[in-house]
């Protein structure tokens, strides 16, 4: 067995890693495949993905620090003789509110690279006018194109993105700033840009026609992220005493490309996972989604959906100040990922987006709860008697928990949240603050006779739950589908006591008025 290093948690500069006694993911064969088949590249991944490492592993190669490649796959394939001149941006570090402090945080770093290379600037200009002049210049002084990487290209603009005023303004000023490279490429070697979303070329890359977009090519999937391989090989130290499959269950589960395209874990969360020693929703915790949630909340989103969601793969890149699709957002922010994709018409891909893994359902539905009328204060308590009746298989105490659960809802919550208004969202309340408990869960659970809604999975016995709104089907339904279809028939065969639960829900009482079930 490997013998233990560092952990790299927070390390993101390439050569502390390769000179220091770190762990270190050889990612280079994907490097010399972009190097050797394109200039000009975009990547979107959620963040704490690695992505900056990915930056400064180019920067180091491309100026030719060799000993620091030594014993990776990109060693024996590389020009060391030639180096280039890189010019690498960064806006990953503190929030910029307004024009001004970026233009000042922009001209910073322009002035940095001049000194760097030793290169002035002899007259005045705008901002492009000093891009495009630094460009030139390195090209003509040292002999060779010059690399540009740019990292978190867009956090300017999601830092402001709840003050659309704000983040136009910060827009139109990235945008004015990347348009020069697309008149500087008789000067550019290769060029890659890396952020969380992925703006449409009109609104931020206008012009920049030549700019190839990887996010969701197959050959890329796993270009930043750890696979089961690299967890079973680099990490094989870190693994002994950590349950295996539910190391998978909680933290593997990301897709660029198709369902075949291989999955990835976020470096975030193994690094912790394997310092800590415990299950834990790290990369969660390490930044709430307030405006996810908000959005979500304002959209009426039936939360089960959340499960399995379909988009053309152009609503993924459709991301803008003023037009935010709800599947983009998801997507390019990691809590959905790729689960499926297929084309119905030819030239129409349509993907099926999912959770990841348990860390992101359990903890995205429990920072919902509050947007669902619970009270986070008391989301603990229920959760808890739910579970507790679902490990006794008590029925009885599972509808008293739900009637207690519905009536806990404020009549002012009602009145004020318009996700209210939406008949799935009784369903939603029940599904998220069961899937916050981390429960397995599955939501439309196919068979050859149609969908349940919800199936649970948990200490032994599976639950099926089908659930109606009162005034649009006659009461007594619920139940009676589940036997009509024979929906508990894929489950026979597993050894596990199986339970229909059909419940029923008033809109005009906002209550659970029926709840029958009946064990196959």
């Amino acid at each position: 067995m490997t013998e233990k290093r560092v952990l790299p948690i927070g390390v993101q500069a390439f050569d502390k890693i390769r000179e220091g006694d770190f762990y270190y993911v050889d990612k280079t064969a994907h490097i010399l495949r972009l190097v050797r088949d394109g200039s000009y590249y975009f990547l979107s991944r959620p963040r704490r993905f690695g992505k900056s490492l990915l930056i400064d592993t180019l920067r180091a190669l491309f100026e030719g620090e060799e000993v620091l490649f030594r014993g990776l796959h990109v060693h024996d394939h590389w020009d060391w003789r030639v180096r280039h001149p890189v010019i690498r941006i960064s806006f990953a570090d503190g929030v910029l509110t307004t024009r001004e402090a970026l233009d000042a945080r922009i001209r910073d770093q322009l002035h940095r690279h001049r000194h760097r290379l030793g290169l002035t600037l002899d007259r005045e200009t705008d901002i492009p006018g000093e891009f495009s002049e630094l460009i030139r210049q390195a090209h003509e002084h040292h002999g060779q194109r010059v690399v540009v990487l740019v990292d978190e290209y867009d956090k300017p603009i999601l830092d402001n993105i709840t003050d659309p005023e704000r983040a136009t303004a910060l827009r139109e000023g990235l945008k004015h700033f990347y348009s020069v490279l697309k008149d500087a490429d008789p000067h550019l070697h290769f060029c890659l840009l890396t952020g969380v979303s992925k703006f449409s070329k009109v609104s931020l890359f206008s012009g920049l026609n030549n700019l190839n977009d990887i996010t969701l090519d197959a050959p890329y999937g796993d270009i930043c992220g750890y696979t089961d391989e690299d967890l079973d090989t680099v990490f094989a130290p870190e693994l002994p005493g950590l349950d295996r499959d539910l190391i998978r269950r909680w933290y593997n589960g990301y897709r660029w490309g198709s369902q075949s395209t291989v999955s990835v874990y976020n470096p975030f969360d193994m690094l912790l996972l394997f310092q800590k020693r415990l299950f834990r929703p790290y990369w969660f915790e390490s930044a709430t989604p307030t405006f996810l949630v908000k959005l979500l909340a304002e959209r009426g989103l039936y939360t089960p959906r959340l499960e399995r969601m379909e988009s053309h793969v152009s609503l993924l890149g459709q991301f803008d100040v003023d037009r935010i699709g709800t599947e983009a957002l998801l997507f390019q922010t990691g809590y959905l990922t790729i689960h499926a994709l297929e084309e119905p018409v030819p030239g129409y891909p349509l993907y099926t987006l999912g959770y990841p893994n348990l860390e992101v359902e359990a903890s995205l539905n429990q920072a919902l709860l509050p947007a669902l009328g619970l009270d986070p204060s008391e989301a603990q308590r229920y959760q808890m008697n739910a579970l507790r009746a679902l490990k006794a298989n008590d029925m009885a105490a599972l509808e008293t928990h739900l009637r207690a659960l519905y009536a806990a809802l404020p009549h002012d919550w009602y009145r004020n949240n318009p996700i209210a208004r939406y008949e799935g969202h009784y369903a939603s309340v029940f599904y998220s603050h069961l899937a916050a408990l981390g429960l397995n869960i599955v939501v439309e659970d196919a068979s050859n006779t149609g969908k349940v809604d919800m199936t649970v999975d948990f200490n032994g016995h599976i639950w099926l739950f089908e659930f109606k709104v009162v005034e649009q089907v006659p009461e007594g339904k619920a139940l009676q589908q589940l036997k009509d279809r024979g929906y508990g028939d894929k489950y026979r065969g597993q050894g596990k006591p199986v339970h229909l639960v059909g419940v029923e829900f008033s809109r005009q009482q906002r209550q659970v008025v029926g709840f029958e079930c009946e064990s196959v």
